[in-house]
């Protein structure tokens, strides 16, 4: 490890999952949402939300580096973060080669770890992946209002490989909000429904498109960016397959 990184704050769960994995100890601060692995969490700083990172707690935590992610971390909070004197690496990731990339240029790149044997997992994994007959879907991400995966997501990209084909991959706005009336319209064969950021469930989701298969898929597998990406080919396929 680089000498000059020893402190380190994520205010993006699946980098500090990476991070927590491969290099334990090494995070001082972690979002309120930072939730794997638990036990390496344990007692490390909580310093607010993605969305509102505390600023001063965090520059309390004399960190040598911040990670981030220019989706899901404000560009004020990190223009705050910069004028405090802190460091702050910020990530972009709209589909897993970039997501791979990614995580190679903050673990190694920028931590000077070695590269983790669960990044050649990863890699492994999804180059192995036969996708299923096409099915064309809409993923809900949001309801009140309904909002769905549109253009360049990571989301969409892992789904893509699996054989779904999000009909609004092709939308002017990345998260595009949709009436439901327009999404059971839609003439898909699946709907497939995360467990975050919205908590879709068996009961709260699946109801609002009768007649319509329901893929209710693990949100970290299907967004996060970290160790979970060897798993998740396999989790999301026998999700994907359950559903009909």
């Amino acid at each position: 490890m680089r000498p000059d990184r020893k402190r380190v704050v994520s205010l993006v769960p699946s980098l500090t999952e990476a991070v927590a994995v491969s290099a334990p100890g090494l995070l001082v601060g972690v979002t309120d949402w930072c939730t794997h692995p638990a036990p390496e969490l344990a007692g490390v700083a909580r310093i607010g939300g993605t969305k509102n990172p505390d600023v001063r707690a965090i520059a309390a935590l004399r960190p040598d580096l911040v990670i981030a992610n220019e989706e899901e971390n404000r560009a004020p909070d990190l223009a705050r973060l910069r004028a405090a004197g802190v460091e702050v690496l910020v990530t972009e990731v709209r589909g897993l080669p970039q997501a791979l990339r990614e995580l190679d240029r903050v673990l190694v790149g920028a931590l000077g770890l070695a590269r983790p044997g669960w990044l050649a997992d990863a890699e492994g994994a999804w180059a192995r992946v036969e996708p299923d007959a096409e099915r064309r879907a809409f993923v809900p991400i949001w309801r009140r209002p309904w909002m769905v995966l549109g253009r360049d997501t990571f989301a969409g990209d892992l789904l893509a490989r699996l054989g779904v084909r999000n009909v609004y991959a092709g939308h002017a706005e990345r998260y595009p909000k949709v009436a439901v009336a327009e999404l059971a319209a839609a003439g898909c064969d699946l709907v497939v429904l995360p467990d975050e950021p919205y908590r879709f469930t068996a009961e709260d989701g699946p109801e609002a498109f009768p007649g319509l298969p329901a893929a209710l898929v693990s949100g970290r597998h299907l967004t996060w960016y970290g160790p979970s990406l060897a798993q998740a080919p396999a989790v999301l396929s026998r999700a994907l397959r359950e559903a009909g």
